[in-house]
């Protein structure tokens, strides 16, 4: 069996690539820091989703912790860059949602600890 999804070909990905795309794409994600908080934004909970298609095309929903957020431009831009890098994957698009809002109860209870948040 390959090690990386590249070498899978142009054939449509099973469950198990997808699995492992989807957790390469989070990987790729956790490189993108949120400029005013130490912590990426996938830990930050900003990130609502990430899907795969069998075809290994990525799109991500994501959220920022304020429609008035100075990188509201360019941190979604910056997600869809690192997600397109990532091995395996043909083409990636970001979608900027705000519903849900985001809240503090999104963040995970070790990264609220680390923030001081407890």
């Amino acid at each position: 069996m390959p090690d990386k999804i590249e070498d899978f070909g142009g054939e449509p990905l099973n469950s198990i690539q997808k699995t492992i795309l989807i957790n390469e794409v989070i990987e790729s994600i956790r490189q993108v820091h949120d400029p005013e908080i130490p912590v990426n934004v996938y830990d930050l909970g900003l990130i609502y989703d990430v899907e795969v298609t069998d075809d290994a095309r990525v799109h991500v929903r994501m959220t920022l912790t304020s429609p008035a957020c100075p990188v509201a431009e360019s941190l979604p831009a910056e997600v869809e860059d690192r997600v397109r890098q990532t091995a395996g994957v043909r083409e990636a698009t970001v979608e900027l949602v705000w519903d849900p809002p985001f809240t503090i109860d999104r963040i995970p209870d070790h990264v609220k600890l680390e923030l001081g948040l407890y």
